[in-house]
């Protein structure tokens, strides 16, 4: 099986038509290289910062006291409010050059596939948020890194990109390195966790790891066949990652009134192993963190291709991992080490993989041309 895995998501100039009869829209203004590459290096610090201190986060609520699961999956989404800042930027700056400009890019169309991706995202904050009520942070970030292969299998049979050897590798190896950690789970064990709640996360943040790899491939298949003439802009991006975001929370609020946590958050508060003020600052810094890793995500996913968001996310596992060693005092075990390096080699692999593909399709078009001219 020797098709791509990954998925690669259209830059601002291509359009996607389906009508060809119909004459296109005006293109909107293209970025500069400099602005993109500036827009791409913002984007990767987004994503790499809440990356690393989302999970940190959530643990430390945990840790202290907190046992409220809808909040935690609540927070994961809870920032979206932030995106209205670079959307009325946007706006403004659209509005500038063309007074007669949207307010938005959504269609209905769009909007109903963005608010179903939200409760997804919602439904996959708390799987994630469950699970780590009984994992620590180096374990769950290892085993969220096999989303990649959970990715490629639902990239295969959704958008129909196929397996190349290397993808075939790299899931391998993810799945190696899971199993390493679920055959040694005695001493990896935080205080107070039974062995039944070890294997409660495990399965939990395993299944949050399918499904964000069943969210990826949907995104893409809403831009190709939802977009309709319209080219796929940041500002689109950001709209559609503003309604998933607003429906996550919103899936992840009504968990949060029937468990009726908004009543319990000032009791926890004031019981909380820190302190009342240090409870609310846990939270929000959780909420602001979680909101830069989706959008430097998206961002990311925008201005280069999925398999970047992938590589950042996977290269910081050791980060959080060192980061978890030091605030948070996890061990880290020689079976941790293990697999940590199984899934950076399937990493590696997977990114060759692509790489190799890249350069291909680069030599085929150059030899284009120069067939066309015999």
């Amino acid at each position: 099986m020797e098709r791509r895995a990954a998925m690669e998501i259209h830059s601002t100039n291509k359009l996607i038509s389906r009508h060809h009869s119909a004459p296109p829209p005006p293109p909107p203004p293209t970025l500069t290289r400099h602005a993109k590459l500036l827009l791409t290096v913002l984007n990767c610090l987004l994503l790499s910062v809440g990356n690393c201190s989302g999970p940190i986060f959530l643990r430390i609520y945990y840790l202290h006291g907190g046992r409220r699961i809808w909040l935690t999956s609540f927070l994961e989404t809870a920032g979206f409010p932030l995106l209205l800042i670079p959307l009325s930027i946007s706006y403004l700056h659209r509005r500038r050059s063309n007074p007669s400009t949207p307010l938005l890019h959504l269609t209905p169309r769009l909007l109903l596939a963005s608010s179903v991706l939200g409760v997804i995202t919602g439904l996959d904050d708390f799987l994630y948020s469950y699970g780590l009520n009984f994992l620590p942070v180096s374990t769950s970030s290892v085993l969220i890194a096999s989303q990649l292969a959970f990715t490629a299998i639902f990239a295969f049979l959704i958008v129909r990109q196929k397996f190349t050897p290397f993808s075939v590798n790299a899931v391998a190896l993810l799945t190696i390195g899971a199993v390493i950690l679920a055959l040694h789970t005695s001493g990896d064990r935080p205080a107070g966790v039974t062995a039944a709640g070890y294997w409660k996360g495990f399965v939990l943040t395993i299944g949050a790891a399918a499904l964000y790899g069943l969210f990826l491939p949907l995104v893409e298949l809403t831009y190709d066949k939802l977009a309709g003439r319209a080219a796929v802009t940041y500002t689109l991006v950001m709209e559609m990652q503003l309604v998933i975001g607003f429906f996550a929370t919103g899936f992840c609020a009504v968990g949060m009134i029937v468990n009726k946590d908004f009543q319990a958050i000032p009791r926890e508060a004031a019981e909380y192993g820190l302190g009342e003020t240090k409870y609310y600052l846990v939270i929000i810094a959780a909420a602001i963190f979680w909101q830069c890793f989706f959008l430097g995500a998206i961002g990311v996913i925008f201005c280069v291709n999925t398999l970047l968001s992938g590589i950042i996310i996977a290269v910081f596992i050791p980060v959080i991992e060192v980061l978890a060693f030091i605030f948070l005092h996890e061990n880290f075990s020689s079976e941790k080490g293990v697999a940590l390096l199984l899934s950076l080699w399937g990493l590696a692999s997977y990114s060759y993989g692509e790489y190799r593909q890249a350069q291909e399709k680069k030599k085929e078009l150059q030899r284009a041309p120069a067939l066309s001219t015999v």
